[in-house]
């Protein structure tokens, strides 16, 4: 097949625009460039990688050019520069995805305002428009979403439902939806085994029957009930929580869950499913009481909350650079472990008053980093559920350990191998020594250098290369970033907006 010319692009592109009626400079707003770069798009004077044909796609909802083969889209990161300024944290990307599932529950409209454009995003909001979800950008980051009467969940869209995790938290907003139906094995992440099985304890409280043939869990769905049921999860999982909170929130009765996850993006499912009128008590703890409503059918509007993991990356670039940056948005309640290790390390933080997040309940500062000199904590730095250190924000410290002085145990005891991916910073100077599939020993300082690394397959790792990237002297590469687009919404760009250099490129 003959491959198109940027020509012939770029008469698409015009034509997508008009359809919108939208001029050159609105177009631009939305992608975050100039008039004259969306000219010589229009006008075939600039080649526009296969990412931005993407975006281009995501805005105006229709197809510009069919690729044949995807591409491989990498990133080369000149380092060593000193960052300035600042930058806004967006919001939460496992907030995001649950709010989406969520969304099957209301038959009215859902509006998710400032929904992070990320990978994983777009495979649940693929999923929901394969059964039959009217899901419309409205512009750059708000989602307007409407369910039909009835589910086509037998259209389900298996490559998209496979390549997230995330799939298998359709299973509490679908509780009862239809007699029996399918719904594709998850994905996402390869951290080792992580079972699905406290997903299924959780729902077989409801009555729900889930049985796995042939890469397909098979549902059978509850009879209806009013009764009220109190358990206790095995796992305090937030997406197991989160679950489970799905399925209560639509049954009649009242359910009350022990042992719940009540971290960031549980409590933001909770003030979002309290907007349908679901009543909620013990958001923040450990016990959550859910009086359901069986039929929601209301018009909201909903913002999501700021992601903590995200505020830790921002974070993390400012301290590897040495750099006074300013990171805003920070949900203070999610990072005030975090923050206080950092400070036991040496590390300076100017942190402000707090202010309240766009959704009214989620505790917001501005953390600025100061150009410190760092030291080894004298014990162990480890994760815990929530309010303890975040587990995903854990990997970073990998990073951070390295710009101080001692060594540095990092005990990763949630996955089984995710400690490992964290070695492959030695390609950039660092002195990594893996103990065990948990844990490591960091010794510092690194005198961090360029190389070519690739994307472990494993976000937070991913995440972590390319902030040390920032600080190894020279040219890095770090090839096949699509993991890092799964988690994170334009993460270089923002980098680049505070003095990073960092490009896009295809083989």
């Amino acid at each position: 097949m003959t491959q198109p010319t940027a020509e012939h692009v770029g008469l698409l592109l015009r034509d997508a625009r008009g359809e919108k009626g939208w001029t050159q400079g609105q177009l631009a707003s939305e992608l975050g460039t100039s008039q004259s770069a969306i000219a010589r798009m229009e006008q075939g004077k600039q080649n526009l990688s296969l990412r931005m044909i993407e975006r281009l796609e995501s805005i105006f909802g229709r197809t510009i050019v069919k690729v044949g083969k995807r591409q491989m889209t990498h990133l080369r990161v000149e380092g060593g520069r000193t960052l300035s300024g600042s930058v806004d944290v967006n919001s939460s990307k496992n907030a995001g995805v649950a709010l989406l599932c969520a969304s099957l529950i209301n038959r009215g409209t859902t509006t998710l305002r400032r929904l992070a454009r990320i990978e994983e995003v777009n495979r649940i909001v693929e999923v929901l428009t394969s059964i039959g979800v009217e899901c419309t950008w409205l512009n750059g980051n708000d989602l307007r979403i409407r369910r039909p009467e009835t589910l086509d969940l037998a259209s389900m869209d298996v490559e998209a439902a496979r390549r997230t995790r995330s799939v298998i938290m359709l299973l509490g907003p679908l509780l009862d939806e239809a007699a029996s139906y399918q719904l594709p094995y998850a994905g996402g992440c390869d951290l080792g085994t992580r079972t699905v099985e406290p997903h299924m304890q959780a729902l077989r409280q409801f009555g729900l029957s889930v049985e796995a043939k042939s890469g397909f869990y098979s549902v059978q769905a509850p009879p209806a009930d009013g009764d009220n049921r109190t358990f206790v999860l095995t796992e305090r999982g937030d997406t197991v929580t989160e679950n489970a909170i799905m399925a209560a929130a639509h049954r009649s009765g009242t359910t009350v869950i022990r042992n719940a996850s009540p971290n960031y993006m549980v409590q933001d499912l909770c003030f979002y499913l309290q907007r349908f009128g679901v009543v909620i008590d013990g958001i923040g703890t450990t016990t959550v009481k859910i009086t359901g409503r069986p039929a929601i059918d209301v018009d909201i509007e909903y913002f999501p909350s700021e992601d903590p993991i995200e505020a830790m990356s921002l974070i993390t670039a400012g301290i590897v650079t040495n750099s006074e940056v300013t990171i805003c948005r920070v949900p203070i309640e999610f990072m005030e472990i975090e923050l206080a290790t950092l400070e036991q390390m040496g590390q300076q933080l100017d942190i402000s008053g707090e202010y309240f997040a766009r959704n009214g309940r989620t505790r917001l500062v501005d953390v600025t980093t100061k150009p410190s000199r760092l030291r080894a904590p004298e014990d162990k730095i480890h994760p815990m559920p929530f309010p303890g250190l975040n587990i995903d924000n854990l990997p970073f410290f990998a990073v951070i350990a390295g710009n101080a002085e001692g060594q540095t145990m990092i005990h990763d005891w949630v996955y089984e191998n995710r400690a490992i991916y964290l070695t492959e910073l030695n390609k950039l100077g660092a002195q990594v020594q893996l103990l065990d599939p948990h844990r490591i020993y960091v010794n510092g300082p690194t005198k961090w250098r360029g190389a070519e690394v690739g994307c472990p397959p494993a976000l937070r790792p991913a995440a972590c290369l390319l902030l040390a990237m920032l600080a190894a002297r020279g040219t890095s590469e770090l090839r096949n970033i699509y993991v890092i687009e799964r988690g994170y919404e334009d993460l270089a760009e923002r980098l680049n907006t505070i003095g990073a250099k960092i490009e896009y490129f295809q083989d």
